[in-house]
């Protein structure tokens, strides 16, 4: 980890408490997005349009460490420092972790965190870190770049005001499972009879070029799926709820989704092609024997 980090990994997200450190005229200045990142702005417009709720809370670049959810003079702010975002990005490998670090800060307001007195504290923390997890689904973000940001970040042990790395990483992946498992349902609520892909007017397309291997174009993929015993093949479930799997540059329906009245076992792959395969509520896949087969990422 490079020293600019350093400072950040036992003061991550200094949410709310933060409003002590800060001046009511923080300075505010225009953000200039690199050609790569999009702009704090245009994320939390993002992120606001996933969860459907107006926006109560106003932008505000500021000369902080990090990011924070604060109220000044009775106004809501998200106050974000341009360069760390920039910088958890590149030390993560994914533009997503500043995406991460903001639908954090969102949390903090929506969850009314920021209205009570005390500051940061772990049980806070982890409802912000489980509702990024959730934001970051709905956007299509996958589980590994849901939790980059505090990968890279967290620190490992638990302090007065912050959880430790494991416990956050774990309240992300529910709210990101949670997500997962809504847009699965919404899926399979039209109809539980299997649809093939080629009627639907969004026809997935398979990338053909001989320098690149056959893929699912990535607009039609919901989550992809790993089997143990095939672990370098490509199944995906689609937008439309089929099981796939893209093989010899062509596309082969295994099954389709469905939803059962199991809560631990909430989905069922059905196909005349394969016996059921049954999905937990932590997307791992088995037999009807209780053998894990594998697991949805």
């Amino acid at each position: 980890m490079n020293k600019i980090f350093t400072q950040y990994v036992t003061a991550l997200f200094i949410g709310f408490s933060a409003l002590a450190f800060f001046p009511e005229n923080a300075k505010a200045q225009t953000y200039k997005s690199p050609a790569k990142t999009r702009g704090a702005r245009d994320i939390v417009k993002e992120i606001i349009d996933v969860v459907g709720l107006t926006p109560r809370f106003e932008m505000r670049e500021a000369e902080i460490d990090n990011a924070a959810a604060v109220i000044m003079n009775g106004r809501r702010y998200i106050l974000y420092n341009t360069r760390f975002l920039n910088q958890v990005n590149s030390a993560s490998r994914t533009d997503w972790a500043a995406v991460s670090i903001l639908a954090h800060e969102i949390g903090h307001h929506l969850n009314g965190h920021t209205l009570l007195k005390g500051g940061s504290n772990p049980t806070d923390e982890l409802e912000a870190d489980e509702f990024s997890g959730f934001v970051l689904r709905k956007m299509g973000a996958s589980l590994t770049d849901a939790q980059a940001a505090m990968a890279v970040l967290s620190d490992e042990y638990e302090t007065p005001t912050h959880p430790g790395r494991k416990s956050r990483l774990t309240a992300i992946s529910n709210g990101w499972r949670n997500a997962n498992s809504q847009m699965l349902a919404g899926n399979n609520s039209v109809s539980d009879k299997p649809v093939a892909i080629a009627t639907q007017k969004r026809t997935p397309q398979l990338i053909t070029s001989e320098e690149v291997e056959p893929t699912l174009d990535s607009r039609f993929i919901l989550t992809k799926v790993t089997f143990k015993n095939a672990p370098r093949e490509e199944f995906y479930i689609t937008t439309y709820g089929n099981l796939v799997r893209v093989k010899n540059k062509q596309l082969e329906i295994i099954g389709k989704l469905a939803q059962t009245n199991n809560e631990q076992f909430p989905f069922v792959f059905k196909s005349d092609k394969i016996d059921p395969l049954f999905v937990s509520k932590t997307g791992k896949i088995y037999n009807r024997n209780g053998k894990e087969l594998g697991w949805l990422s």
